[in-house]
């Protein structure tokens, strides 16, 4: 089997292994420093890993030599998916773990399926129906149980799962645009795109609601600078960029259905390192979930 025919779906593969890192480096630090703090931090280091990649592979640090279109296009994605959706998701860390929100997040390749239907005009056939209703289903059996016989009740903060539900739109549309603005460009100099817009809107929440010391004051805990590190370099820098290597190299859909796997790799690591429970129904429902995802794109 020649492997350079599948770059796409190994580098899908990779991307699924750096957030399931990112995720757990994250929640640490979230939980120590806050959402804002993680997320502006990360970008800007993202932001330096990025430029020095950059600077000896393709000879330039930034992205000068992107086009219009591309700086458009991919700036309005960083701002969809690193603003809106990663400030929502890294929220909802905080409130209900980043293995929960990492599974809610198996909602991505179908959301982003459907948007492609919408935007791009893709067409979407009964399996794909199908896989939607399998992945719902997976994530139910996570977040909802029936203690004692007594009626159906959250066993999550109902705002921290729709925090990460905006994620989930957030991601999917991040994804969409991307592919639109990048097309034959650099991956890693597209994320620098994106990164910029994220940096942008970041630098503008913060400027609105006067938390500017406060995020130089969350530089202090070392534990938390430590996870954000971590997480930047396998999460903006690694992660985004080999996302955006695989939909370039492989369609969006079977992209995201590889990425998906990542509330099947957060489980160990999250019961073993953060302590977490972890249920039967927990194994059962991330099964589901990522088994209606591969339904939806084969």
């Amino acid at each position: 089997m020649n492997l350079s025919n599948y770059t796409g779906e190994l580098a899908s593969l990779l991307v699924a292994f750096f957030w399931t890192i990112t995720a757990l480096s994250f929640e640490v630090a979230t939980k120590r420093i806050g959402s804002l703090a993680v997320n502006i931090t990360r970008l800007i280091f993202a932001m330096v890993f990025l430029s020095i990649f950059s600077w000896f592979y393709r000879g330039i640090p930034l992205p000068t030599d992107a086009s219009t279109h591309a700086w458009i296009w991919l700036s309005l994605s960083g701002l969809v998916g690193f603003v809106f959706g990663d400030y929502f998701l890294f929220h909802s860390y905080r409130l209900i773990s980043s293995r929960i929100a990492m599974l809610i997040m198996t909602f991505v390749p179908p959301v982003t399926a459907v948007l492609g239907w919408l935007i791009l005009g893709e067409s979407m056939r009964t399996q794909h129906l199908l896989g939607m209703t399998l992945t719902v289903t997976g994530i139910s059996i996570t977040i909802f149980n029936k203690p004692n016989g007594q009626n159906f009740q959250l066993k999550y903060p109902l705002k921290g799962l729709l925090y990460a539900f905006f994620g989930v739109l957030g991601q999917a549309g991040g994804l969409v645009l991307s592919k639109y603005g990048m097309q034959d460009y650099s991956p890693f100099a597209s994320t620098q795109i994106r990164i910029i817009a994220g940096m942008i809107g970041f630098g503008i929440i913060i400027a609105i609601t006067g938390k500017t010391v406060s995020i130089f004051k969350a530089l202090s805990n070392k534990t938390a600078l430590a996870g954000v590190t971590i997480g930047s370099f396998f999460g903006p820098f690694l992660g985004v960029s080999f996302s955006l290597v695989a939909i370039q190299n492989t369609s969006t859909g079977i992209a995201s259905t590889l990425m998906a796997i990542v509330p099947i790799l957060i489980i160990p690591p999250a019961a073993i390192l953060l302590k977490q429970k972890v249920g039967l129904m927990d194994y059962i429902g991330a099964v589901i979930s990522v088994g209606g995802v591969v339904l939806f794109f084969v």
